[in-house]
């Protein structure tokens, strides 16, 4: 069987000092990419920092063979971002993959809130894809090349309690990465998502019995062959956790039309509105609108 390799690809990992990113970073490398290994080294709720954490993640991938260089900076500012990207750049130079993974956690019930427990989480989640994408997006579009891959969660796509900051960051990157994949089709970039579930410092308070099966290094192949030339999907959400990957997709009913559609209208015919025979699964705006054409003839 002919391996999946990487050789002369650039990867920036972000939050690759531990947990998932560490061994993304440790499969890309052995494969023959060139990893930015970037890790602020911060806690599990994104205060302090260490520096080295980045640093010794590199070591092991040289100790191995391969070939990286660390980056301290933070993706929840654009300034961040670009310091990334450049570093890339300047190490090896140029980018033909992003990994989207760093990430932290603030829970508290929604009734308690607060804008210092929400406002990070989306800084660097949400708006640290933003931020290390843009940059590298040029580069990409200009080379007509690259993958993308974003850490969604399952706290997003189905809902968690305690998780409203989160999981609106974590369902965010899922249309992040679906207009990713519109825009960047005709350069050859692709973007896709994951939803992983693996033992980390960030789970290991919840995993309880089930966590010495979610070795997150069984959350890595997924990542890898979405990050690979062959890859042949974009735009798709993928869940994946101790060995097991299954396709997220976001479906449509057929539905119910009337042209004078009335509140009354809904409630008679509710069961119609949410019968998911026959549903639909678009892949853009422009294929959801093709949905409602046949009502309109």
């Amino acid at each position: 069987m002919t391996q999946l390799g990487f050789d002369g690809k650039v990867a920036i990992i972000t939050g690759a000092g531990g947990g998932l990113g560490r061994q993304h970073a440790l499969l890309l490398a052995s494969r023959g990419a060139l990893v930015v290994v970037n890790d602020l080294g911060g806690s599990v709720d994104g205060t302090g920092s260490d520096k080295g954490a980045a640093e010794r993640v590199v070591d092991e991938i040289k100790a191995l063979g391969g070939d990286a260089v660390a980056d301290t900076n933070s993706v929840a500012t654009p300034e961040g971002g670009k310091a990334i990207v450049q570093t890339a750049v300047d190490a090896f130079g140029t980018v033909d993959i992003v990994i989207n993974n760093a990430g932290i956690l603030r829970d508290k019930a929604f009734h308690n809130m607060e804008p210092d427990l929400m406002n990070p989480v989306f800084d660097v989640h949400l708006k640290g894809a933003f931020h290390v994408t843009q940059p590298a997006w040029g580069i990409m579009r200009e080379k007509g090349y690259g993958r993308i891959i974003s850490t969604s969660s399952a706290a997003g796509i189905f809902g968690n309690f305690g998780q409203t900051n989160y999981g609106a960051a974590k369902m965010g990157l899922v249309g992040f990465t679906r207009v990713l994949a519109v825009e960047g089709a005709k350069y050859n970039i692709k973007a896709n998502a994951i939803a992983p579930l693996a033992l980390t410092r960030m789970t290991e308070s919840i995993m309880g019995a089930l966590g010495d099966k979610l070795d997150p290094a069984l959350v890595s192949p997924i990542v890898t062959y979405l990050a690979h030339e062959d890859c042949p999907v974009s735009g798709q959400t993928f869940s994946v956790g101790g060995g097991r990957v299954a396709h997220v997709f976001i479906g449509e009913t057929q539905g119910y039309h009337q042209a004078d559609l009335s509140p009354e209208d809904l409630r008679d015919n509710w069961g119609t509105v949410t019968d998911q025979t026959g549903y639909g699964v678009p892949n853009n705006l422009a294929e959801e609108t093709a949905m409602f054409l046949p009502f309109f003839k």
